[in-house]
């Protein structure tokens, strides 16, 4: 019995391997848009009522594929900030490997962001890649202190990242991918956050 269900649990694995190398090389090859289901399952050589088991849809498929992605470009960008004494550039730093990410397939970027802000709340995929949205954000905000964790600096790090994911979500409506402005926003935030910092530690006790 326990050498049948380990078989199957191995079956499964391989079927999910297929479909995600799949799904990766028809998105890379294609786009989002120009990818069907039933495109994925010929290429992993499943059935397509197999592939909806582990991705109810087309946009969980994509967010299969690019959590891994991103997340390898979060964590790039935290480590190489982690060299840059100045937080405002150390924080541009943390953020450019996901934007050279993005930069490659702007449009589905933008379907995959949107994915994670609106899609479905029980999507497990979708929960996954919001994690690695908190550890970015969880990052940002050790930059902004030099390590320790404050609220004020969570709420920076929020901010900082709502400004990235409007530049990343722009292709959707027809924009062009460009991050021209986000220095500047991005040093804004931060300098409001240093002078909301500097006038707690002058006055603690009215905070």
């Amino acid at each position: 019995m326990a050498d049948d269900t380990g078989r199957r649990e191995r079956g499964k694995q391989l079927k999910r391997e297929r479909i995600f190398a799949a799904a990766r090389d028809l998105f890379d090859e294609f786009g989002y848009a120009g990818v069907t289901t039933q495109q994925v399952a010929d290429r992993a050589d499943v059935a397509v009522g197999t592939v909806f088991r582990y991705a109810a849809t087309k946009a969980e498929l994509l967010l299969m594929v690019r959590n891994e992605d991103v997340r390898h470009a979060v964590r790039r960008g935290l480590d190489e900030a982690g060299a840059v004494a100045d937080a405002t550039e150390a924080v541009q730093t943390a953020l450019r490997p996901l934007f050279d990410t993005a930069a490659q397939r702007a449009a589905d970027a933008a379907v995959y962001q949107r994915e994670l802000m609106f899609g479905d709340a029980n999507d497990p995929y979708r929960a996954d890649g919001l994690a690695v949205v908190a550890e970015l954000e969880d990052g940002i905000a050790r930059i902004l202190t030099g390590g320790r964790q404050s609220a004020a600096a969570r709420s920076a790090a929020r901010a900082i990242f709502a400004c990235a994911h409007i530049v990343l979500v722009r292709p959707s409506g027809g924009e062009r991918f460009d991050t021209t402005d986000l220095p500047r926003q991005i040093a804004q935030i931060v300098a409001g956050y240093r002078a909301g910092a500097a006038d707690t530690a002058a006055h603690p006790t009215a905070n």
